[in-house]
């Protein structure tokens, strides 16, 4: 879509962005926000937060504290998240007070997945059956149509978490049972060739961008590695940008919306939305003219949106607290493999599972940014002295 000036909002730089969440989205976002010249005040649940540690202030509170929500939008100029998970009362007071990013719209379509398989279904878009589950019963009877499928928590869960698979009859009873959850969700098991993520921005005109198609690889339900370009046929490729612009209108999206799909045999199925920049979306640091935080920031305070152009292809690797079982990783080591970049997200405790960091690597070709990323991080465990003996 052709691009236009903003009509209605401009929050110019040298104005103060609050962002409700301090991971490390909102750090990216902040530091982001803090080149083009904006402050930035981030609402925490914690002290030194790693968006805390980089913004101008940092409010330390409950996001269900209306009071501190309501002190806090009294202070900036325009408000976003870095997380779906947000209640909506507290959007609410937000939005009484200052512009605020996401849509009420979007953020509680895409906070509870009933809301956004029935929004995605009744919109015509193309995703995995489902069916709305509250009862051991329900789930037995929905089983007898979609087994083998992926039983989910409503609401909450991520990375793998909140889940469970159910393969055969003898599954079902304990898949509810490990949910412990009034309601939840059963999705159809889909054999897909691949996944791939479309990261699209719109602003309050609704001027629309999309960057690449990214392709991910998933390890125990977390993005493992992420690659641009994706490999995808031109034709899914415009098609699945076609779904993201759909999708941003439909909910009156301001900002970065993420859209997961599904590759099988051509064929492109919706999984997830996500209403925030994604974690696929950090390649773009290097790979791409605009970063995806960038984006975000331009759209939010109703600027141009940038220049999506891939500069070269670009794959992502995700380090997880895993990477410190043996101690402090071997950041030299890593920094060794050629056009590789460390993002580090100011996290204290390197737990299993947790995300630490990211490796970015750009290449001539995909399969070479993919090559040299994986190179990097095993790099990480590698000691001196075993360097020294190949050397």
């Amino acid at each position: 879509m052709t691009q236009k000036a903003t009509e209605s909002v401009v929050v110019q730089p040298g104005s103060t962005i609050g962002i409700l969440g301090s991971g490390q989205l909102g750090r990216m976002m902040a530091i982001a926000a803090k080149q083009m010249g904006y402050r930035v005040h981030v609402f925490s649940s914690s002290q030194d937060s790693p968006a805390g540690q980089v913004a101008d202030l940092e409010v330390v509170a409950a996001l269900e504290d209306l009071d501190a929500v309501r002190d806090f939008a009294d202070q900036v100029d325009v408000v976003t998240v870095e997380t779906e998970n947000i209640p909506l009362e507290t959007l609410d007071v937000v939005s009484a007070q200052c512009e605020a990013c996401p849509s009420r719209i979007a953020l509680e379509t895409c906070q509870n997945r009933g809301l956004e398989k029935q929004f995605l279904s009744d919109s015509g878009i193309p995703t995995p059956e489902f069916k709305i589950i509250r009862t051991l019963a329900e789930l037995q009877e929905a089983c007898s149509k979609l087994m083998p499928g992926v039983l989910k928590t409503i609401t909450g869960g991520y990375d793998g978490k909140g889940q469970a698979v159910i393969r055969s009859e003898s599954d079902i009873e304990e898949a509810w049972r490990s949910l412990n959850a009034d309601e939840a969700i059963l999705e159809e098991w889909i054999e897909f060739d691949f996944e791939f993520s479309i990261v699209g921005a719109r602003n309050y005109a609704g001027s629309m961008t999309a960057y690449p198609s990214i392709r991910n690889d998933h390890q125990n339900g977390i993005l493992d590695v992420s690659v641009s370009p994706s490999g995808l046929k031109n034709d899914a490729n415009n098609t699945a940008i076609s779904i993201v612009n759909d999708i941003m209108d439909k909910l009156e999206s301001v900002g970065i919306l993420t859209v997961e799909f599904f590759n099988r045999n051509g064929e492109i199925l919706v999984n997830e939305i996500a209403p925030r920049p994604h974690n696929s979306g950090h390649l773009t640091l290097e790979g791409h003219m605009t970063t995806q935080f960038e984006q975000h920031i331009r759209a939010v305070c109703g600027l141009m949106l940038g220049s999506t152009e891939q500069i070269k292809p670009v794959a992502m690797a995700n380090l997880l607290g895993d990477e410190w079982s043996d101690g402090t990783p071997n950041w030299d080591s890593a920094l060794s493999v050629a056009n590789t970049k460390l993002h580090l997200y100011g996290k204290k405790a390197p737990l299993p599972g947790r995300k630490m960091a990211h490796l970015t690597s750009i290449a001539d070709s995909p399969e070479k940014a993919r090559e040299h990323v994986l190179e990097a991080r095993r790099m990480l465990s590698s000691t001196r002295a075993e360097l020294a003996k190949t050397s």
